[in-house]
């Protein structure tokens, strides 16, 4: 499958004047789903982009270490309300939980002390931790968004702790070689293009030193390409349950807060961010490293995805989140979307068989039918889905009614004689305003 003609041509341009206009070495975008590349813009030969080339992918990589503080969470390990003392005890920052740091509301400044490290060697995570002190705390938690790299670090120092093994080590085992993701690394691995910085008045090129973050790791360290970008793209629109089940992936796209209250443009939920662009709402993350920016989005709804990446730090007169969006919506707007096949369903059975069709509340019509193992319940500006709990009891598993109760009253013959949801009674009778 690849995008139409106009389509791609549409998406080769953007990444031609993207390239052009801000002077990158090298710019590589590609239209991604279901795990396949779709359309591929290259542009640049320095080097010549390929979609197996490694680039840097800096705070993407926050989006991996996210999804383990979820495995772990899922798994018992903590959760995510638990505050930091009780994981990395002695820390004078301890006050704050697992859920502020990964969402940017922890009040936690945004770097490590010491020298940038981004552009050092990092240090271990003994060291991370004896830097900390009250004074990186700029404010209480939740007061508002404030992006904190160091966050991060305390997370992968979090993961370590509580397991015995490295970040790095957690990462291959629990993320990348489930998803096959071979091509994603701790350290570049050729084919790999350099970072550079671009001076702004001779245009010349400056190679980035490629350094180890250490314990920061966590925040921004890994290498990728399009291809296993496009894996991971999958993997946020339709999740792999040997990594994480798709409601605890919809929780982390969940909004934990707004971080543009001007227009409403992003907000960032447990490891992502959110952007809006027009009606849609995308969900992924950008990334920079000295040499390197970086993004990834996803359009869960039809599972269309951009990766974009540039070699240098930096792109003049535009951002690499931009141009990715700019392609993303190209492709949104230009590709028609292919419904799913009809299939007849299959007959419900029990308690699903005497819930299914027409119900009335206030003289308003609702329909339930079978889904699989669950129920859907539409009507006028309503959508809801219900899974099974126990006998005469389902309870809201997405939609308007998420988390509450569905209720069957039966009369004294065992017949159902109405709904209860949440205290608003539904029945057969559309007449019945009750």
């Amino acid at each position: 499958m690849s995008l139409l003609p106009e389509t791609a041509r549409r998406v080769d341009e953007i990444a031609a004047r993207a390239q052009a206009g801000g002077r990158a070495p090298s710019l590589a975008l590609a239209i991604v789903r279901d795990r396949a590349v779709l359309h591929f813009a290259g542009v640049g030969a320095h080097p010549v982009p390929d979609a197996k080339t490694q680039y840097r992918i800096g705070s993407i990589t926050k989006t991996l270490t996210a999804t383990m503080v979820m495995q772990m969470r899922d798994e018992g390990f903590f959760a995510l309300d638990d505050l930091l003392y009780r994981h990395l005890p002695g820390t004078p920052i301890g006050g704050v939980t697992l859920r502020q740091l990964l969402g940017h509301v922890s009040g936690l400044q945004r770097e490590p002390d010491g020298p940038w490290w981004e552009r050092n060697t990092g240090g271990d995570v003994d060291k991370l931790l004896a830097d900390l002190g009250y004074d990186k705390l700029s404010g209480p938690p939740f007061r508002r968004y404030r992006y904190s790299n160091l966050a991060y670090g305390l997370l992968g120092a979090v993961l370590a702790r509580v397991t015995g093994e490295s970040w790095a080590t957690l990462a291959a085992k629990r993320v990348l070689d489930p998803l096959g993701m071979k091509r994603t690394t701790y350290a570049p691995m050729e084919p790999f293009a350099r970072g550079y910085v671009v001076h702004a008045l001779d245009g010349s090129l400056h190679e980035e030193p490629r350094l180890d973050s250490g314990a920061m790791a966590p925040a921004g360290q890994l290498w990728s390409t399009v291809t296993d970008m496009a894996k991971w793209a999958a993997f946020l629109t339709d999740p792999a349950p040997t990594v994480l089940p798709r409601e605890t992936v919809d929780e982390m796209c969940a909004p934990v807060v707004i971080s543009d209250l001007e227009s409403w443009t992003g907000g960032y939920g447990l490891g992502l961010q959110l952007f809006r662009s027009g009606e849609r709402v995308f969900v992924g993350h950008g990334g920079s490293m000295p040499g390197y920016v970086a993004h990834l989005a996803v359009h869960r709804r039809t599972r269309l995805g951009v990766v974009a990446f540039a070699n240098s730090y930096g792109l003049r007169n535009t951002h690499i989140r931009d141009v990715a969006l700019m392609a993303l919506n190209a492709a949104l707007d230009g590709e028609p979307e292919t419904p799913q096949p009809w299939q007849p369903p299959a007959r419900p059975t029990g308690e699903a068989a005497e819930l299914a069709g027409r119900w009335w509340w206030m003289g308003r019509e609702y329909e339930i039918k079978a889904v699989g193992d669950a129920l859907e319940m539409s009507g006028p500006n309503h959508w809801s889905r219900f899974t099974h709990e126990a006998p005469d009891r389902w309870r809201g598993a997405a939609g308007e009614n998420e988390g509450e109760i569905l209720r069957l009253v039966r009369t004294p013959e065992g017949a159902v004689a109405h709904l209860d949801i949440a205290t608003f009674i539904f029945s057969r009778n559309p007449f019945d305003l009750a």
